[in-house]
């Protein structure tokens, strides 16, 4: 068995890309269905990778509801400080900053919570991270 991807439904196309673009992710391919009346977004850090579906319902204007029986998804970076410095650049709230120079967590513009974690072992601690508060939930 292998896994091939996790699928999420975007209400914004654009700036769902835009998101998973900052946090390193390209676009590999994307599938319009007419007659279904919606498109997949097949992104990833490289190809052959593991993807994330991202599927937009052309006719959807309501936003998605939150399921409990999704928690986040997860990505190792090299270097948690500069992707988080990143996001932010790019107008993503930090939900839960890399205090301890090992996690973090951020939403994409859907709601979908994503988990930072530092490749191998924790970046020493630093400003202004260890003391930023958490924005919300994640």
């Amino acid at each position: 068995m292998q896994f091939l991807h996790t699928m999420i439904r975007v209400s914004d196309v654009t700036a769902a890309l835009d998101f998973f673009s900052l946090l390193g992710l390209v676009e590999l391919r994307r599938k319009e269905v007419p007659a279904g009346r919606f498109t997949l977004y097949f992104l990833a850090t490289e190809e052959g990778a593991p993807e994330i579906e991202l599927t937009h319902n052309w006719d959807e204007s309501d936003p998605y509801s939150q399921g409990r029986n999704f928690g986040h998804l997860a990505y190792e970076v090299e270097d948690i400080y500069e992707i988080c410095e990143r996001l932010q650049r790019g107008g993503v709230t930090i939900a839960r900053p890399p205090r301890d120079g090992r996690m973090a967590f951020v939403r994409s513009p859907d709601g979908i919570s994503i988990e930072l974690l530092q490749r191998g072992q924790a970046l020493p601690v630093a400003e202004p991270w260890s003391s930023a508060p958490n924005h919300g939930s994640w």
